[in-house]
């Protein structure tokens, strides 16, 4: 391996390989003993679509184009299809609609109406052949919908549903008992979100489906309730914070009892609907997966005992189970989500369906390192390193990598450590990767999770300059060349850390938050008072709503930036980006500004995931003067000197 300077780098991992490894699979249900799962298709513009796998293993796709199986509820969706004894109900991107899909029938049909309803996060009734499920009405207030519960009539078309529960800003999880008199939801109020707190409720179904005797059963203001489940045998079990981490619950003889109390996180945020990390194989045993330190870890739950089971995994989700059969959807450093299917008697494992692509040789794999370092107040936060990798290549002697600190989005949300091409894109040509868990994360407790509350933009930035010293300081990165990246709520921690802190040198922000009071103002119901939490109750704390926005202090900012924007973006939308545009080339301050037509919240198109990365690796190539192998079409980068 002849020795090469970082950036240089030749790499099989290119832009386009990584746009097209971008397919993910999802929400992966059993019915029948047919597996189903959701797969999105980036060269089908973001398409998402149904799939139904065979015991023999022949594969169908069952919502051809143009249908997309995407909800709108929450703008995050989730929960987006059912299926029952073959029958698949989903919501169609296009027009927010449920839609029929019999299993000889080519042609699924429509059963809602088109008036502005959204519909997400459905369950079967089977003792009545109906639907319950989230709604969500668009129809008098498009930017503050109404979120109720409805039941919906399974052969009847152009319904909008029956309300059984409303009167809360949102709800989520109707979950029915076994035996079909009793149901179980989660619901919540403003400023709260999900993981803030949650109350859980059960009431009791008459014989024509009408909902009477409502009790809350758990939950609060301050105690997040999250995968309301019912076991075989109809004993109600649930995640809980109550302790200060999300682990299992059931209520048992009207009392509340954990099931194995640890210091772990049985479950990730609620910021889709339909997630389910815990499953029944029978009614005396759950099969649960739980974080330790940011590693997710499998595990059986029974007789009292939980039994850790050795896995080549380190991320899972979407944990389903029949008797005899487990499936999940799982990830790890060196191998991209995959289903499986786990023999609970045997032990044995199976990969069933694969996202992206096969392996990619190992030799061009950064294997994450999981790091602890010192931050603010003389507490302790977390990352992950990526050093760089290439099997053709080493870092020439006395030379140290550039650093790229990635900062996730949520801000309630964390680091993976599944395989991500993004980030061995970056590694495959000398550049060292560092995913901040800044404070804030989920998966280390309650009490790191809410570090960032009224400190966003300052715990957050804080840890991700102070990972990035701690390794300048080991002297493993070059610390006259750290850029900063990341989308979102990451991408408000990139426009603070460059505007705000004079470490990095570069930076890259994808769809990311400039302005807090624009936000505030503009942004959907779910989100409209997170910033409650995060900043401060609004117009109360104005103030520190300006002083914590980039964009009044760009007059700080004098190091390249290269932002991303959606123009169909309803969660961050373009304002945004074009106001900081407006002050960085009034400031005179080298920046590039690259728009994708047709793009919301998230890049989904294979075309736009090619060249943002590009532009990307092109934008430090120019910065931190390197040539890369890659052919890479320039653009202007306005106001930098060469």
């Amino acid at each position: 391996m002849p020795p090469s300077p970082c950036g240089f780098w030749k790499s099989p991992i290119t832009a386009n390989l990584v746009a097209s490894t971008s397919t993910q699979v999802t929400e992966v249900e059993i019915d029948d003993n047919l597996v189903y799962w959701r797969e999105s298709r980036p060269d089908e513009g973001g398409r998402c679509t149904i799939i139904q796998q065979t015991p023999d293993g022949n594969i169908t796709e069952l919502t051809p184009k143009p249908w997309n199986a995407r909800t709108r509820v929450h703008e995050y969706g989730g929960g987006n299809y059912l299926v029952h004894r073959g029958i698949i109900f989903f919501s169609n991107f296009a027009d927010q609609q449920i839609y029929r899909k019999e299993p000889q029938s080519s042609e699924p049909y429509q059963i809602t109406c088109l008036n502005g309803m959204r519909y997400a996060d459905g369950t079967f009734y089977k003792t009545r052949n109906r639907i319950v499920c989230v709604r969500e009405d668009h129809s008098h207030n498009e930017n503050s919908p109404t979120n109720t519960l409805v039941m919906l009539e399974i052969d009847e078309q152009q319904q909008d549903g029956r309300i059984l529960v409303s009167g809360n800003d949102f709800y989520s999880s109707p979950r029915i008992s076994p035996n079909g008199r009793r149901i179980a939801w989660l619901t919540w109020n403003h400023p709260n979100m999900p993981w803030d707190g949650t109350e859980l409720w059960v009431g009791e179904l008459d014989s024509e489906g009408s909902l009477s005797n409502p009790v809350c059963t758990a939950g609060g203001i301050s105690e997040s309730i999250l995968q309301p489940t019912w076991s075989p045998n109809g004993v109600l079990h649930f995640i809980s914070d109550r302790s200060g981490w999300w682990n299992l619950y059931r209520c048992h003889d009207g009392k509340v009892e954990p099931l194995w109390p640890m210091e772990a996180e049985f479950s990730r945020p609620s910021w889709v609907f339909g997630m389910s990390s815990y499953a029944f194989e029978s009614p005396d045993r759950i099969f649960c997966t739980y974080s330790l330190k940011g590693t997710w870890h499998f595990a059986e739950l029974s007789s009292g005992k939980l039994d850790t089971i050795n896995t080549p995994y380190t991320e899972f989700d979407y944990v389903k189970a029949v008797p005899g059969r487990v499936l999940f959807i799982a990830g790890s450093p060196s191998e991209y989500n995959t289903i499986v299917e786990f023999n609970p008697e045997t032990r044995e494992f199976k990969s069933l369906r694969q996202g992206g692509i096969s392996k990619i040789n190992s030799g061009y794999i950064s294997i994450p390192e999981p790091i602890e370092f010192p931050t603010t107040h003389g507490l302790t936060s977390h990352a992950f390193y990526y050093p760089p990798r290439n099997a053709d290549f080493t870092i020439p002697t006395g030379e140290l990598p550039p650093l790229i600190v990635m900062s996730h989005g949520g801000p309630t949300s964390a680091a993976r450590t599944n395989l991500n091409l993004t980030i061995q894109f970056w590694t495959s040509r000398g550049l060292g990767v560092l995913d901040v868990n800044y404070g804030g994360s989920t998966g280390y407790g309650r009490a790191y999770r809410e570090r960032l509350y009224g400190q966003w933009g300052v715990v957050d930035v804080d840890d991700c300059v102070n990972g990035a010293l701690f390794l300048a300081g080991q002297a493993r990165v070059d610390r006259a060349r750290l850029a900063i990246r990341g989308g979102s709520a990451g991408g408000f921690t990139t426009l603070c850390a460059l505007t705000f802190r004079d470490v990095f040198k570069a930076g890259a922000s994808y769809y990311g938050v400039s302005d807090l009071e624009l936000l505030d103002k503009h942004t959907h119901k779910f989100e409209s008072q997170y910033n409650n939490k995060l900043i401060g109750p609004y117009p109360e704390c104005k103030t520190l709503y300006h002083d914590r926005s980039p964009i009044h202090f760009t007059n700080q900012l004098s190091c390249p930036i290269i932002l991303f924007q959606g123009l169909e973006d309803k969660v961050v939308p373009p304002e945004q980006a074009e106001l900081m545009v407006k002050a960085l080339r009034a400031r005179k301050v080298p920046f590039a500004y690259i728009q994708f037509e047709g793009e919301q919240h998230g890049f989904r198109k294979k075309e736009t995931i090619k060249r943002a990365l590009e532009a990307e690796l092109y934008f430090y190539s120019r910065i931190f003067h390197f040539k890369p192998a890659d052919e890479i079409e320039p653009f202007p980068i306005e106001n930098l000197q060469d």
